[in-house]
């Protein structure tokens, strides 16, 4: 399902306090921080040449975060960044002196560091961020993780010194738990989804995925037309958005969102004409995008920015999963997790219906830019739906 956005804000211009998340000194703050913790090392984007040509388009690239900063997803840039904002923060405040990534080795930061707990909910990929942001800086973690989250995500979580909490219902129930957790025990929050009163930290967040969107324009010789980007609550498509909007203004790429059926907080709230809480259904094989209710910031940025919302099946992403896998005409293998290929999928369903692409004018000469947001973080997982392990994969994409 596809729905143009209806929204009276769309194409009004970002709130000042939106504006300044995604602003040119947030971006290159976040850049100067992966600098530090990745070595200057971006992900690769990888063009889909083959793919393209089959869907009549000039040019499809895949920003592949699949190998970022050994954690598997995009959300290594959010949480990780937000945890070293903050202890510094808390640092500078109590040693009256100002602060950067490097400080986080000295011996007075880490003191510092030492006293504070930070806590998050999770599907799976934020919270292995923030525990692996907490682990680098010296301070104690708490994840909470819901009833969906598997064994093998949460173990991953727990191998990063985390303290891992299991809760009942979904992620937004999980969200809950953490919050109330840190409100009783003075513990920090580091939440990517955000409410009224809570703005700031799920904005450091969604500062630190700005680093992919300037990555990726740095080797494109072209900006792209067209972006598909897969939401939860929505954070990575708003910061993409956000940021595209501030770059180019009224000449910025299209940018379609994309959720699963089953989970499509941002696709009913659009068509409700408000910020709404979904009702839980089916759990979605989408894992890492099944959130029922979507980020204050988030919405209000999408609201404005956004040109289309959809929605697809379960079945599109684990096919996109699969022809990633193993690719045609000449393109590269790719792992992508559940949701990683997401925005590819609903590319593809798009381009399978004249209609849609008519509406969104994707022609043969659009250069469209997706986001492989994971890549298989659940090794068995991945392996039940594409029949192979994700080291085969990449060992097809090596040069005999």
């Amino acid at each position: 399902m596809l729905l143009m956005n209806p929204h009276p804000d769309y194409r009004r211009p970002l709130t000042a306090a939106d504006a300044d998340l995604v602003s040119d000194m947030a971006a290159e703050q976040a850049q100067s921080f992966v600098a530090v913790e990745a070595e200057g090392g971006a992900t690769p984007l990888r063009p889909l040449s083959g793919l393209a040509h089959a869907l009549g388009l000039a040019r499809l690239d895949v920003k592949d975060e699949a190998s970022r900063m050994g954690l598997g997803s995009f959300k290594a840039l959010g949480g990780a960044y937000a945890v070293t904002r903050l202890v510094l923060a808390e640092a500078e405040r109590r040693l009256q002196r100002s602060l950067g990534p490097a400080d986080l080795a000295d011996d007075a930061v880490r003191a510092v560091a030492s006293g504070i707990t930070v806590a998050c909910a999770t599907d799976g990929n934020h919270g292995r961020s923030v525990a692996w942001g907490a682990a680098r800086a010296g301070c104690r973690c708490v994840i909470f993780v819901h009833a969906g989250v598997s064994a093998a995500r949460a173990a991953a979580i727990a191998a990063l010194g985390a303290e891992v909490v299991r809760v009942e219902g979904a992620y937004d129930d999980s969200v809950v738990h953490a919050a109330r957790a840190c409100e009783t025990q003075g513990w920090l929050l580091v939440s990517d989804t955000s409410w009224s009163g809570y703005e700031r930290t799920p904005g450091l967040v969604m500062q630190g995925y700005t680093v992919l969107v300037a990555e990726a324009l740095a080797v494109l010789i072209r900006p792209p037309t067209h972006v598909f980007v897969q939401a939860g609550v929505g954070g990575l498509a708003a910061a993409v958005a956000a940021r595209l909007e501030t770059m180019f203004g009224q000449a910025r790429p299209c940018l379609v969102v994309v959720e699963p059926e089953r989970a499509a907080c941002l696709f009913e709230s659009v068509r409700q004409g408000c910020s709404s809480r979904i009702p839980q259904q089916e759990p979605t094989v989408m894992a890492m995008l099944e959130c029922y209710e979507p980020s204050l910031v988030a919405w209000r940025i999408l609201t404005r920015c956004a040109d289309a919302f959809m929605t697809i099946p379960d079945e599109a992403a684990v096919e996109v999963m699969n022809r990633l896998a193993r690719p045609g005409g000449g393109d590269p293998p790719i792992v992508a997790g559940e949701s990683g290929g997401a925005g590819l999928a609903g590319l593809i369903q798009v381009c399978r219906d004249d209609r849609a692409r008519e509406a969104l004018r994707l022609d043969d000469a659009a250069r469209v830019l997706v986001i492989n947001s994971e890549g298989a973080t659940d090794r068995q997982r991945y392996l039940e739906l594409v029949g192979l392990a994700p080291e085969a994969v990449c060992e097809l994409g090596e040069p005999r």
